[in-house]
């Protein structure tokens, strides 16, 4: 269990978490008309009479973005409803043309499902956790406001209304900051992997309504509030820990939390009050009149369970199994939808340019990923698809080290041209002269020099000080320039040394 607590001036405190995450369907056109979805376009560019609320216009259910609802929810391990409805949700907001939201509040299209979070020592986390999601319904998006285009006014941009959403309802199941952003990441790497979410969260095509609450530990729930539209896992996580020690502050102060709805800031970090928090019959929920029930067949249901791929947690133990990972490489390697098509497609070409099976090149290349290029692309302030060494590139390197060509060593050296240049590891070697020497007569030379030399280190090390094995490998390394194969070295030096 997560031992996360708040120390209050009266003791300790439990803060329960739940997320709303709004994820925008990947889909070519709106969820009820067939304008355009792509972003950064020009203000009220893509928008129908439908999303612009002309009368007598009526909607047309889109029957892609259904598909990848239902394939998320099927990558959750949740029910899905083969008889669901949508629902009006009627409220007046200046972005929201028609008066009311298109949504799904008793029938949703999905059920309950889970997810599970993994243990993370580092950031508090455990033991793994599974996190219940009680929901996914389908609903519209509204329009923008934007207040910074004039000094007195504010502009409607209506691009986004009606573009095709998933709310993803958690239970309130998270306890810490850490779980809460665990959970999230992990939602949006399902979602990057199912194709149903880009997850460009700075976008705004994925975003958190954030639920806390605290309590005394083992006490009934506390009043929660919500804070809306936040867009990274970060700042879910800052809002949470300040949202969680400001309801803690004004309690112990003698106040009463208020359920409301609050926006956070990202510039200080800290959560203000927008409005009162409206229960649902507010909103005067009603069947929409103008759409059938919805209702899936088993050969649809069948087809969206088919096309799924191979996910995160299927893709993690298969690497340690089949691959022979450790458990530290496969979940990096896993996280992200980019890093893993990147891996596989490094896989398959080391593999083919050493001619050998992937599973024998794997931790080579995991490792050389990992450490080698995830490193020097940090110091560029690079990501992944903006490398400037492609996967060919790099099995071209590892091939070069696997046949002995060049040494691990000289692999760094020509990894770091290979970012300056753009040019193949191969050109690189023979320009610059990197082509490791395997010549035993000219090593062995260099060996007896070095023995001849630190004849009483070559006397420790026969007496039992074995540790300088390392020494006469280091000297004879540098004597050759870095050139020579460590692994002729080592047995010229095993041979020599007795």
């Amino acid at each position: 269990m997560s031992t996360y607590r708040i120390q209050g001036a009266t003791g300790d405190w439990e803060v329960v978490i739940g997320l709303e995450v709004h994820a925008q369907v990947t889909s070519n056109s709106k969820l009820f008309s067939g304008s355009a979805t792509a972003f950064g376009a020009e203000p009220n560019s893509q928008v129908s009479l439908i999303d612009a609320a002309m009368p007598g216009m009526l909607p047309v259910l889109n029957g892609e973005c259904i598909r990848q609802a239902v394939r998320t929810g099927m990558a959750i391990d949740a029910q899905i409803n083969k008889w669901s409805r949508f629902d009006r949700k009627n409220y007046f907001y200046a972005d929201l043309p028609q008066g009311y939201q298109i949504s799904q509040l008793y029938h949703p299209i999905v059920g309950e499902g889970s997810l599970t979070i993994e243990a993370d020592e580092k950031a508090g986390i455990p033991e793994a956790k599974v996190i219940g999601v009680e929901r996914i319904h389908v609903e519209q998006d509204a329009g923008k406001l934007m207040h910074d285009q004039h000094p007195t006014m504010s502009y409607v941009d209506l691009n986004r209304s009606g573009v095709a959403l998933m709310e993803i309802v958690s239970r309130p199941d998270m306890n810490s900051p850490a779980e809460a952003g665990a959970y999230l990441s992990k939602l949006r790497t399902i979602l990057r992997y199912v194709g149903s979410c880009d997850g460009n969260m700075d976008q705004g095509s994925m975003r958190a309504d954030v639920n806390v609450s605290v309590r005394r530990p083992g006490d009934e729930l506390g009043t929660r509030t919500e804070t809306k539209n936040v867009n990274s896992v970060r700042f879910v996580m800052q809002a949470i820990e300040h949202e969680a020690n400001r309801q803690v502050d004004v309690i112990e102060g003698g106040g009463k939390i208020v359920q409301e709805t609050r926006l956070f800031d990202p510039n200080t970090g800290s959560t203000r009050s927008m409005r009162s928090k409206e229960d649902a019959h507010d909103y005067r929920y009603f069947p929409d009149p103008d759409l059938l029930p919805l209702v899936l067949e088993d050969a649809f249901l069948e087809d969206c369970r088919a096309s799924l791929p191979e996910l995160p947690d299927a893709k993690r133990a298969r690497y340690e199994g089949e691959l022979g990972l450790s458990a530290y490489n496969a979940a990096v390697l896993t996280a992200d939808v980019d890093t893993f098509r990147w891996f596989e497609a490094l896989l398959a070409e080391t593999a083919l340019a050493q001619g050998k099976q992937p599973a024998e090149v794997a931790k080579q290349a995991a490792n050389w990923l990992i450490s080698e290029l995830f490193g020097a692309l940090n110091k560029l302030g690079k990501s992944l698809d903006e490398s400037p060494v492609s996967h060919e590139q790099a099995a071209e390197l590892l091939a070069l080290v696997g046949k002995g060509t060049i040494s691990g060593s000289i692999a760094k050296q020509v990894l770091e041209i290979m970012l300056e240049t753009g040019d193949g590891a191969t050109v690189i070697v023979e320009r610059e002269g990197l082509k490791q020497e395997s010549d035993t007569g000219a090593i062995e030379a260099k060996v007896d020099e070095i023995l001849a030399a630190n004849g009483d280190k070559v006397e420790q090390y026969r007496g039992g000080k074995v540790a300088l094995f390392g020494f006469f490998v280091g000297q004879t390394m540098k004597a050759m320039q870095g050139k020579a194969n460590p692994g002729v070295i080592n047995e010229i030096l095993k041979s020599k040394l007795g």
